[in-house]
C-alpha cells in the first residue's frame, strides 16, 4: 500500500481515503459532500491547469480545489 495526498493521485485510481489535515470547517464541508474516512476516491479529471479536479466518490462526481486536496490522505495499491 502506498500513501499520498488526493491531489497526487493519478486519474483513474482509485484510494481509500485514510486521514485528513485541515482544520474543522473544511473538513465539515469534505464531510457534508461525502468525503470520509474509508471511502473510496478516484480523480476522473483535472483541468487544463490542474485545479480543480473532478472525483467520482461514493457514486457522485465533485469538483474539488488542489488546495482542498492536499488536505486529503489516501492509500492506494
Amino acid at each position: 500500500m502506498n500513501i499520498c495526498n488526493l491531489s497526487n493521485l493519478k486519474i483513474n485510481k482509485t484510494g481509500e481515503i485514510i486521514d485528513f489535515n485541515c482544520n474543522s470547517n473544511i473538513k465539515r464541508r469534505l464531510f457534508d459532500l461525502g468525503i470520509l474516512k474509508g471511502s473510496n476516491i478516484t480523480p476522473i479529471f483535472r483541468s487544463p491547469f490542474n485545479d480543480p479536479t473532478a472525483y467520482l466518490v461514493i457514486g457522485t462526481v465533485i469538483a474539488l480545489r488542489k488546495d482542498d486536496a492536499e488536505k486529503i490522505i489516501v492509500t492506494y495499491e
